[in-house]
């Protein structure tokens, strides 16, 4: 995946909307009498159940590094190789949480917007509309280390201004995660990601049931 970043760009132009700037559609209120029968477009309680169940997974993670500054997100992959990455809150109020990644020209931030109970990647780039949005982080991130990234990195270079593109582009690559000092994984963690690695089809495991449904608690391979 290729993201434009020029820099620093305005995130409310006057012109527009949060709405809008998100990409999504909104919905005028009817008055009155449409009320009673008009569907919901916020469903709080499927928004607050998204948000507990992601914030669960990151934190048992290990490479959710909580409220840390961009700062010190960067200072943290400064050494690292190319692609290692870690999630942390965002400092901005119109954002949950960023992706700070190690790239060919150091580390970098990239915002994630959450909207309707799904999360995706803030990017300046023509693909945006295209961009894929996802339930929860972990598989928001699984995404962009699997064949997927492969893919979409083919796809670009076959374009024919990929050359141009790459001159003021960073290639999102996703590699390994650098994982919080104070809140390193569990040897039964990293053991249940190597089981999800090898096998989609966990519920076929002779596994006893507390161990199977620990198991499944975190159904990623990262």
């Amino acid at each position: 995946m290729i993201l434009c970043v020029p820099g620093p760009r305005a995130l409310l132009p006057a012109s527009a909307s949060p709405d809008s700037l998100l990409g999504m559609r909104t919905e005028n209120v009817q008055s009155n009498s449409c009320l009673q029968t008009t569907p919901l477009f916020w469903d709080p309680a499927k928004d607050l159940q998204t948000i507990a169940s992601n914030f669960y997974y990151l934190e048992n993670s290990g490479w959710y590094w909580g409220a840390i500054t961009a700062a010190q997100a960067h200072s943290a992959l400064q050494e690292a190789s190319e692609g290692a990455f870690l999630i942390r809150d965002s400092s901005h109020p119109m954002y949950m949480l960023t992706l700070s990644v190690r790239t060919a020209r150091g580390p970098t931030s990239i915002r994630i917007q959450y909207k309707a109970s799904r999360f995706l990647l803030d990017s300046s780039s023509p693909a945006r509309p295209s961009l894929s949005t996802f339930p929860n982080i972990p598989s928001l991130v699984q995404h962009y280390m699997g064949p997927e990234r492969h893919a979409e990195e083919k796809k670009e270079q076959e374009k024919p201004n990929s050359k141009n593109a790459q001159d003021t582009s960073i290639v999102l690559k996703l590699k390994h995660a650098v994982y919080k000092p104070q809140g390193l994984p569990t040897l039964q963690h990293l053991t249940r990601l190597v089981i999800n690695r090898h096998t989609d089809c966990t519920e076929m495991l002779p596994l006893p049931g507390p161990l199977l449904r620990y198991v499944q608690d975190y159904p990623f391979k990262v």
